[in-house]
């Protein structure tokens, strides 16, 4: 994979949720770095191409909203996807916050 990063990432090993925001759908991936300004992600083979949407991915010990930037496949048809963080907005916060509520 071709390095387009403006900051260094470090290793970050968890699992993690990724909501896809204009459709509600979830995969459970793999989380393998991370910065102030993105991540990298291992996804299933399954998943559909996300390339370009708004997500909010919940690792371990933290919630990022990001775009997705780009989809590689792996030898084993799974994915290496890089996102790029983004501002919460209003709508996203109360969104989480109101999700949130609902499960307790």
């Amino acid at each position: 994979m071709e390095e387009r990063r403006n900051i260094n990432r470090v290793d970050y090993r968890s699992q993690g949720v990724v909501v896809v925001c204009d459709t509600g759908e979830h995969y459970v991936v793999e989380t393998k770095n991370v910065s102030p300004l993105g991540m990298g992600i291992k996804m299933p083979a399954d998943v559909p191409d996300i390339t370009g949407k708004d997500i909010i991915i919940v690792a371990s010990t933290l919630i990022m909203y990001a775009d997705v930037n780009r989809m590689e496949e792996n030898p084993d048809g799974s994915y290496t996807v890089g996102i790029s963080a983004k501002n919460f907005t209003p709508e996203v916060l109360k969104y989480l916050f109101t999700h949130i509520a609902e499960e307790e």
